[in-house]
């Protein structure tokens, strides 16, 4: 067979197969990777590069970027920062019809600027809010939908994890995509919670009416957002004036998370311990992912996919943004079946030549594509998110969440739309830094 043959038949292995009987996705990339590297070129190249590569990924001090961050949404997580975060939201918005559930939209937005993670958010959320929007008879659909959308803002507002993996893989800047990742969280979050009042309107009884408050309760629960902006500001002022590296700024953040819990007296040992131990956990996933990932990219440098790929794409009598859509159509379908970290990682070597081709910002795509991607955390038949808010609502059918989620998909397309019309919006900030 040709090298590109075996590409493509390393491709279905890795995702008609192994995905299938379950593998982890890291071990899966690796293996496929490893055997097809083997093959194409000899076991000794390939034992030299399984045993280089890996020292190489493990050994990378950017790494050190991931469990620092994963650790200060740890801290958050479990010193309380949510309910007072949800509080905050529910005493502004919580009076309009379908308000609760707006409230759950921001509160997760601002919850997922501290925290980077659509499980942790989704589980945080759905405890907090949902027996909220049940006092107040909420239709299950759109208060679990409203969960299960909201927590995918993880991926997108920094400090995302995603677009760590994606900076640290492209070789960008960390930094220019936390800005860039900004502008994308907003506008998704925003159309979220329009997409909110539009089904209110059209049903007026799936959202009513909250309790009225005055303007001293709203201003007297801001305090309750002062952890989330203090951390916030610690972390992207830092990167912005260049105080801080991505790596720093993780461990700056960190610290400050763990002296304000100590100051408010709300981070017992015990969450201290569980934090320590969510981090190592979600860490050694991640960078195995990230090796298996690393090891499977070789095997398709070495066939040359990539490049014939963004050849023949580049070649094609269409416009560019066709086959941009054309590629965000493949993210959305492999969203839907596997971990978007991993789709990503997979996708990457093959994708980012073709956009660079095409002469895309490799900034814009890299945000782009997490948004794209945060869709396959809720649609059906993986969608991870929503069966975590399906889990903890045990009242509400998987079915039900899953055609909630359905309601909030246009609001996901209309922002890709909007970022792939003005592609400024996600460039304007990373161009402002020094």
């Amino acid at each position: 067979m040709s090298p590109t043959s075996v590409g493509v038949t390393g491709i279905v292995a890795l995702m008609g197969v192994l995905f299938l009987l379950g593998m982890p996705v890291g071990f899966a990339m690796a293996i496929v990777g490893f055997i097809g590297f083997c093959y194409v070129v000899n076991i000794t190249a390939g034992l030299g590069m399984l045993s280089t590569d890996l020292w190489m990924t493990f050994s990378k001090y950017g790494l050190t970027v991931i469990p620092l961050f994963i650790f200060m949404g740890q801290i958050a997580f479990h010193s309380g920062v949510n309910e007072k975060l949800y509080r905050t939201a529910h005493k502004w918005v919580g009076q309009f019809k379908g308000g609760v559930a707006m409230a759950t939209v921001m509160a997760c937005a601002a919850f997922a600027a501290i925290c980077g993670s659509n499980a942790a958010t989704a589980a945080t959320m759905t405890t907090v809010a949902l027996p909220e929007m049940k006092k107040f008879h909420y239709e299950p659909m759109l208060s679990t939908g409203a969960i299960a959308c909201g927590s995918t803002l993880g991926v997108v507002i920094p400090p995302s994890v995603v677009l760590i993996v994606i900076g640290l893989y492209t070789g960008q800047d960390i930094a220019k995509l936390f800005y860039g990742g900004i502008s994308a969280g907003v506008i998704l979050a925003v159309l979220l919670a329009l997409t909110v009042y539009a089904m209110c309107l059209r049903h007026p009884s799936w959202g009513p009416v909250g309790p009225k408050t005055t303007w001293g309760e709203k201003f007297r629960s801001l305090p309750g957002a002062i952890d989330m902006v203090l951390l916030f500001a610690l972390v992207m002022l830092g990167l912005y004036f260049g105080i801080f590296s991505p790596t720093e700024a993780g461990a700056a953040g960190s610290g400050l998370a763990v002296a304000l819990s100590a100051v408010q007296g709300r981070l017992s040992w015990k969450g201290l311990i569980a934090s320590i131990l969510e981090t190592i956990r979600i860490s050694c996933m991640v960078i195995v992912i990230v090796a298996g990932a690393v090891i499977f990219g070789r095997f398709l440098a070495v066939t040359r996919i990539p490049f014939e790929v963004a050849d023949w794409v580049a070649g094609l009598p269409v416009p560019g943004y066709v086959i941009l859509s054309i590629i965000f159509l493949i993210f959305i379908i492999g969203g839907a079946v596997m971990d978007a970290l991993a789709l990503l990682l997979i996708t990457i070597p093959i994708f980012f030549p073709v956009a660079a081709k095409l002469g895309y910002d490799p900034l814009w795509f890299g945000v782009v594509i997490t948004v794209v991607a945060t869709l396959g955390a809720v649609t059906p038949p993986v969608g991870a998110t929503t069966y975590v808010v399906a889990g903890m609502a045990k009242d509400v059918p998987l079915q039900d969440v899953f055609k909630g989620v359905l309601y909030f998909l246009p609001a996901y397309i209309i922002c890709v739309l909007l970022l792939m019309i003005f592609p400024g919006v996600v460039t304007f900030l990373p161009n402002l830094m020094p």
